[in-house]
């Protein structure tokens, strides 16, 4: 059977097709989605070993709830998208983990921290806390700011924001967490 023949077909149709486990349209799908996702992750900090784990989480996860009827379709992109949108938040998740957190802390704020390891590791659970104390707009802005290199024309259209606001939001997401680990005694 040729591959090109899913491509006609409707959503509902390849819908009903996850459900009998057809194995042509599950390899067709992931085939054809990988490439996409495989892309947002290397352009956000990730690499391909990364984007194979976790599209394969995703993609079970996209199989687990079309055939437990905890998603249906509704437009024409629908499972693409679908798919795409479940991959992007485990991969937010793995960038927010701890492991992420504390290599991207210790970047960011090196001569701040102490040559002791109790101290170093008191201070990053400190400067964690203070991050997650900011709201997730900010935290969110950050992260794919400094983090995730994210230009602030994208983020603009990330959050629905103008350019101008984009910029005093980070700034004011900045002088917030400054302010937090001024009062901890992290930063001068």
């Amino acid at each position: 059977m040729s591959k090109d023949i899913f491509t006609s077909y409707t959503q509902e149709k390849l819908t009903e097709a996850i459900c009998r486990n057809d194995e042509n349209v599950l390899k067709w799908l992931y085939q054809e989605n990988f490439p996409k996702i495989r892309q947002m992750i290397l352009a956000n900090s990730g690499g391909v070993e990364q984007a194979k784990d976790i599209y394969q989480e995703a993609f079970l996860s996209f199989w687990t709830n079309i055939k437990t009827g905890k998603f249906r379709p509704e437009n024409g992109s629908a499972l693409s998208g679908y798919l795409y949108q479940i991959s992007k938040h485990k991969w937010l998740d793995t960038l927010r983990s701890n492991t992420y957190k504390r290599t991207v802390y210790q970047e960011t704020f090196p001569d701040q921290i102490d040559d002791e390891p109790e101290d170093r590791e008191s201070t990053h659970l400190r400067i964690e806390d203070a991050f997650a104390e900011l709201g997730d707009n900010c935290r969110e802005l950050l992260t794919r700011f400094y983090y995730q290199k994210e230009s602030i024309n994208s983020l603009a259209g990330y959050f629905g924001w103008t350019e101008a606001t984009t910029k005093n939001n980070k700034y004011r997401c900045m002088e917030k967490l400054r302010s937090s680990l001024t009062k901890e005694n992290l930063i001068e």
